[in-house]
Formats: structure tokens, C-alpha cells, sequence
């Protein structure tokens, strides 16, 4: 299905026209019906010839209804700029024209109305400058149609036109991520609240959980409604309406998007491309302040100018916008930009969520954006995970603006390429992720670094905690697992239990503390059962006779020989098969020692899972 969506100046007869063709009035409000003036969005809908289903967006053409303007047009398929032949091309026309084209809406026509009101000779007059209006727009060549909503004069002949223009319109990709920019919000009795909008992006279905973006308020979908049909499921550029259970009237309002919940994040800041309308009334600066205008959101915004001081009318550059409001986005969205009284210009969003505010002036962003906005799809992606990485798939469809299976061939090619790293199963898993070659490599040689910074101060030690190094790398847990599988597997590094090293990393002990570790293992096995506390050795050294397994470290003051370990293990498992239980009394005198050195290892066969503390007894476990 497509949208159609009207333009032009107050008083043209864009409305009339709509109810000629549909039957539908779409001012719906009494101040429009008072007053005879279009001050909101109307919406229609209607067959063409072909049978084919098509909705209608109504605007108001009155200056001051601008932003609800912008509102209307963002998610249209095709435009009919409206041009009265009693008056000819007028300030609107021109202002509506120009968002029509900054907001590249690629499909249109002309439609000259009120042609009873003339003779055919002005028409063609009025035919002749709307054509010098539209030259170097995306309406240039484009149809025109004479007609009269009076009469029915030309209905037909535009009718059949829609249909023609229709047939070479590229229907709405769904590339799986459903939005729905609000533009009314009511609620109806016995039903509750119903929100209407056009679907972008993806599809919607009864039963399914939406979130409003921003607030993160959270309900499901009780009914779709387009064009006053119940539908169970809705595809990309749909008019509907959507009756949502578990949010109030209360929490909602026009420029929210309605979307499947978790996916869709507001932003502040955002890169793009952007171009000055060829009349707009003055320059750009520097960090001027303006209003942002995005399919049903608005916000106020200060422009940040990356490659230039000041942007003059018809001339392009890049921008950073910083909003005052934090308002959803996609790359590839288009936007519109007024001062306080006219529009300036607008563009298309390259980066939705800068990690940072850029500095001006650098020819290495301007590439990077150059290639974000005209780079092929694996080019796109490739930055993205060069910037963002490490990126799961939902990130990569979502920051490069393609569909899911998409991404998932295009990074297949980039791995076989060697400009990705994928560590998991992308098409499978749902953390899978995937790194660039560059920002895998900087990974690796950080893990590296922190290793040998390691083994450097603790040379003793069988490896570094992993927690230790994850804390390092700042990455988080999940992502740090499969970071260390892929390292350990491609022999990078060796997992030692709970441990990390370098495959080069030995332990070596001089001479000297060699003789001190026989020493000390010879202190404890002289008294076994009650081994020496007051032999000092250097811990570094313990640690090695504990990673060897020649002493137990049974806590921080307790250490016996490992020959006296086993022996009173095999002792107390050989008492508990043969009596079921064992108390501290029981394993004093079993061993001739004291509380002081059987609490302790009683403690640690607990730890080791060989026993069970039941009330003052240990059991076997």
C-alpha cells in the first residue's frame, strides 16, 4: 500500500480536492469546518483505477501550520503539490516544495485546481512558472494535471495518473524494524486508547508488545485498524491505527514512536549531510540555534557545522545536530530545519548516535561520514564496526540501515575478506559478534599488554585473574567470554582454570629459591599434623608450592605439606564411610594435634565439596 500526501499554499484547495477524490472530508476538527482552513492533518483514503488501495495525508498550507506540515509529509510515497489557478505559484508553494525535495520525496505530480474559476490560457500560464518553480527539484518533468473539485473536471485523468506514477513507486522495504510515528492519539469507549500514524520500517501484529520510545512505557496491540478494516498484520507503509492495551491517552503524544519494544533508542546528537534550501532567507552559522523537524517529532537544536563556517542557500556540508529533546532516529531518516519563521534546509541522518562531539575541520571524519552516507553495504558496515564494535546483528542492521539477511551476506563476504572478525554464529546466536580486523587486532594487542604487564610484576605467578584483565580491557562479561575462546583457540593465550598467560610465560626459580622452598616443605612435614606457623617465606614463592601442588593452603595462616594433606584427607574420608560422621574433637584426637590446625582443614574439605558441615559434624558429601 502507499501513502499520498498533498502540498501547496493556504486556500488552494488541497482538501476540496482530497473529498472529490475520496468522499471523505479530512478536516476533522470544528475550528477547520468554522473557519474553512485546513490547520491540521486530515487523512483519506480511496481505490485508483487499478484497484489499488491508497491513504492520503491532508496538510495545512498556512504558514503558521507549518511544523504540522513536516509532520504529514515525512513518511509519504507521493506527493501532489497543489497549485490554485486563480493564483498561481504562491510563498507556500514554494516552502512546501522545498521540504517535499529536502525530504527526498522522489514521486509526485502537479495538480493545478480551481480551473473552473479561468480560461485555459492562464491555466497554461500557471502550468509555465510552476515549471520554472520545480526546476533543479525532484519534481522537475514531473506530471500535471488541470482539474476542477467543483466540476469533477480532470478527477479521472488525475486518478488514473496516481495509478501510472504509482506502478513505477518502489514499495517500502521491510528491513524488520517496525515504527510508527504518532500523529493523533485518542481514546474510544470500550476500547481505550488507539494511536494512528504510517508504518515504517518493518511490520506490526495483533498480540505484539510496543514500547513508546523515549518514555519506555510498555503495552500490546489489541486491535489494527487501516482505513477502517480490521487487519491482524500490518506491512510497511500502511496508514493505521493501533489499539493498544496497558497505555493511557494520558502517556502519549504526537511524535512518539510506537515500536516492538527493546530496539529503538532516543538520541541528543546526531551526524548527517546537510543542504540549505536554494532560497532560504539568510546563511547558516556556526552553532545557530533552529528547530529540528522529524517525521512527527520536533525539537529544538543548535547546528553544529563540521566543514565550514557558515553554510549559504543551495550549498551542502556536515553537520552535527545537538537536540535539546531526545528524539528516536535511524540512519538514512530524513529531517527538516527552520529558523523561527522559515525553513532553511534539511538532510539525511549518516549517524544517529555519535559516540562524541566531533572536532571541526578534520578531513579523517569527513571520510568516515563520506563513507557512512555513499560507501557500498559491506563499506557501511565496516565502519560501523570499526566504530562501534564489537557489534551484535541488531546493531549492524540497525546503524548501517539494512535488513537483517543483509547484513548477515555482506559480513560473510567482509569475514572472507579478512576485514571482519565474527566470533559466534551470527545467523544462530543472538550475542554473536562481530569486531573489525582493526579494532580486533587493538584488542588483542591490549590483551597482550596487560598479560605481560602481569607476568612482568608477578613473574611467579602461573597467569593473571581473568577478571583481572576482563577489568582492563573494559569490555563486558559475555562479550569477554567469547573474546577469550576465540584467543585460547587461535593459541593467542591459555586458559589455566581461572587464570590467564602468554604461551610463553614459564616459571623459573633461581637456586636460591629453590633451597628456600625445600626448606619451608621440609619445616612443614617435621611436625605434619601440626605444622610450623611462624616460617616466613616470601609469598610470590608460596603461591608457586601451592600452583605445584606441594603444600595446601588451608587459609591465610595454615599451610600444610601436601604428603600430610592427603594423609588426614584419606583418613577422615576413610572415618566418615566406616562411622557417618566425624566432629572437630574426633579429628583433634585423631590426628594428635590441636583445634587450632583441625578446624581450619575441616573447614577446607568443606570448601573442596568432600564434606558437609551438619549442626557441629561433617558428613560426607
Amino acid at each position: 500500500m502507499y501513502v499520498i500526501g498533498t502540498a501547496g499554499h493556504v486556500d488552494h484547495g488541497k482538501s476540496t480536492l482530497v473529498k472529490a477524490l475520496t468522499n471523505i472530508d479530512p478536516d476533522r476538527l470544528p475550528e477547520e469546518k468554522e473557519r474553512e482552513m485546513t490547520v491540521d492533518l486530515g487523512f483519506a483514503w480511496m481505490n485508483l483505477p487499478s484497484g489499488r488501495e491508497v491513504s492520503i495525508v491532508d496538510v495545512p498550507g498556512h504558514e503558521r501550520f507549518i511544523k504540522n506540515m513536516v509532520a504529514g509529509v515525512g513518511a509519504i510515497d507521493l506527493a501532489m503539490l497543489i497549485v490554485a489557478a486563480d493564483e498561481s505559484v504562491m510563498p507556500q508553494t514554494r516552502e512546501h516544495l522545498a521540504i517535499l525535495d529536502i525530504l527526498q520525496i522522489r514521486r509526485g505530480l502537479v495538480v493545478i485546481t480551481k480551473t473552473d474559476l479561468v480560461d485555459e490560457e492562464l491555466v497554461e500560464l500557471v502550468k509555465a512558472e510552476v515549471e520554472d518553480v520545480l526546476e533543479g527539484t525532484a519534481f522537475e518533468g514531473c506530471r500535471m494535471i488541470a482539474v476542477s473539485a467543483h466540476t469533477g473536471a480532470g478527477l479521472d485523468e488525475l486518478r488514473a495518473t496516481l495509478d501510472e506514477v504509482l506502478d513505477d513507486t518502489e514499495v517500502r522495504r521491510d528491513v524488520g524494524r517496525p515504527r510508527l510515528p504518532i500523529d493523533r492519539c485518542f481514546s474510544i469507549s470500550g476500547f481505550g486508547t488507539v494511536v494512528t500514524g504510517t508504518l515504517i520500517d518493518g511490520s506490526l501484529a495483533v498480540g505484539q508488545e510496543v514500547e513508546l520510545s523515549g518514555s519506555g512505557r510498555r503495552g500490546r496491540i489489541r486491535g489494527l485498524q487501516s482505513h477502517q478494516s480490521k487487519v491482524d498484520q500490518a506491512q510497511p507503509g500502511v496508514r493505521l491505527a493501533v489499539n493498544v492495551s496497558g497505555l493511557s491517552r494520558n502517556d502519549i503524544e504526537r511524535g512518539q514512536v510506537l515500536t516492538p519494544a527493546g530496539w529503538l533508542s532516543t538520541t541528543q546528537r546526531l551526524d548527517a549531510r546537510f543542504r540549505m534550501v536554494k532560497n532560504a532567507p539568510h546563511s547558516l552559522r556556526h552553532n545557530e540555534g533552529v528547530t529540528f523537524h522529524i517525521f512527527t517529532s520536533e525539537s529544538p537544536a543548535r547546528v553544529r557545522l563540521l566543514d565550514a563556517d557558515r553554510l549559504t542557500p543551495g550549498t551542502e556540508g556536515w553537520v552535527q545536530v545537538l537536540l535539546t529533546n531526545p528524539l528516536p532516529m535511524v540512519k538514512g531518516d530524513f529531517f527538516v530545519i527552520r529558523s523561527a519563521e522559515d525553513t532553511l534546509g534539511g538532510g539525511q541522518v549518516v549517524d544517529p548516535n555519535p559516540r562524541r562531539r566531533h572536532r571541526r575541520f578534520s578531513p579523517e571524519l569527513v571520510e568516515r561520514l563520506m563513507t557512512l552516507d555513499e560507501g557500498t553495504g559491506e563499506d557501511v558496515l565496516l565502519t560501523v564496526a570499526d566504530q562501534w564494535g564489537p557489534c551484535d546483528s541488531t546493531v549492524l542492521s540497525r546503524r548501517s540501515n539494512l535488513p537483517a539477511e543483509e547484513v548477515l551476506e555482506r559480513v560473510k563476504r567482509l569475514e572472507e575478506d579478512g576485514d571482519v572478525v565474527v566470533l559466534g554464529d551470527l545467523a544462530s546466536e543472538a550475542d554473536a559478534l562481530v569486531y573489525s580486523t582493526q579494532g580486533w587486532n587493538i584488542l588483542k594487542s591490549k590483551t597482550a599488554l596487560a598479560l605481560q604487564a602481569h607476568h612482568n610484576q608477578f613473574p611467579l605467578r602461573r597467569g593473571a585473574p581473568a577478571q583481572e584483565v576482563r577489568s582492563r580491557l573494559d569490555v563486558p562479561q559475555p562479550v569477554f567470554l567469547r573474546v577469550i575462546a576465540r584467543l585460547s583457540a587461535e593459541g593467542f593465550l591459555i586458559e589455566d582454570r581461572t587464570y590467564l598467560r602468554l604461551p610463553d610465560h614459564e616459571i623459573s626459580l633461581t637456586p636460591q629459591m629453590e633451597r628456600q622452598a625445600a626448606d619451608y616443605v621440609r619445616s612443614l612435614e617435621s611436625d605434619p599434623y601440626s605444622p610450623p606457623t611462624d616460617q616466613r617465606i616470601d609469598q610470590e614463592l608460596l603461591t608457586v608450592l601451592v600452583d605445584d601442588g606441594r603444600v595446601v593452603k588451608v587459609n591465610e595462616s595454615i599451610v600444610f605439606a601436601a604428603s600430610a594433606y592427603r594423609d588426614m584427607s584419606d583418613k577422615v574420608v576413610s572415618h566418615l564411610q566406616t562411622n557417618g560422621s566425624i566432629t572437630v574433637a574426633e579429628g583433634r584426637n585423631m590426628f594428635n594435634t590441636s583445634r587450632k590446625y583441625i578446624l581450619p582443614f575441616l573447614e577446607y574439605l568443606d570448601q573442596q565439596h568432600i564434606t558437609r558441615r551438619v549442626g557441629d559434624d561433617r558428613v560426607l558429601r
